[in-house]
């Protein structure tokens, strides 16, 4: 009954997955997409899926501060729509407004430097998605 979350970036697409038990949740990795195309992409996380037996995935869809759908929010539906034909679990977009400024805040509580808080960044921003679904989603 694990569930995993992406963060997904244009330079980067962040990970992190929840316990059997949905209780915790922690970060798993981060995907740079460098110079990969969309099927590798896709290929790296079905690897995740399979290895973590994921039950269900949730993409963070990076809602305008007004709640409207701007082009980065575009960019995730066409990655989730092709996602979605490609992988055979649920797949859910959860509003990730502000998760990457919370992510920062509580790396900074945590005592990360900045050179830590920049390369896992998009791993709590993941971590941020999905405690906000699971919070919703109980």
């Amino acid at each position: 009954m694990r569930v995993m979350a992406l963060d997904y970036g244009a330079k980067a697409i962040g990970v992190a997955i929840s316990d059997e038990l949905r209780l915790t949740v922690r970060p798993l990795t981060t995907i740079r997409r460098k110079r990969q195309s969309r099927n590798q992409i896709i290929q790296q996380i079905q690897k995740l899926i399979e290895e973590y037996e994921i039950t269900e995935l949730i993409v963070g869809l990076p809602l305008r501060m007004d709640g409207t759908i701007g082009e980065a929010a575009e960019r995730v539906n066409v990655f989730t729509t092709e996602l979605q034909k490609a992988i055979h679990i649920p797949v859910w977009s959860q509003d990730e407004r502000l998760s990457s400024r919370e992510a920062e805040e509580e790396m900074r509580e945590m005592g990360f430097d900045r050179h830590q808080r920049k390369e896992k960044s998009d791993e709590y921003a993941a971590v941020i998605i999905l405690r906000d679904y699971l919070e919703s989603h109980p």
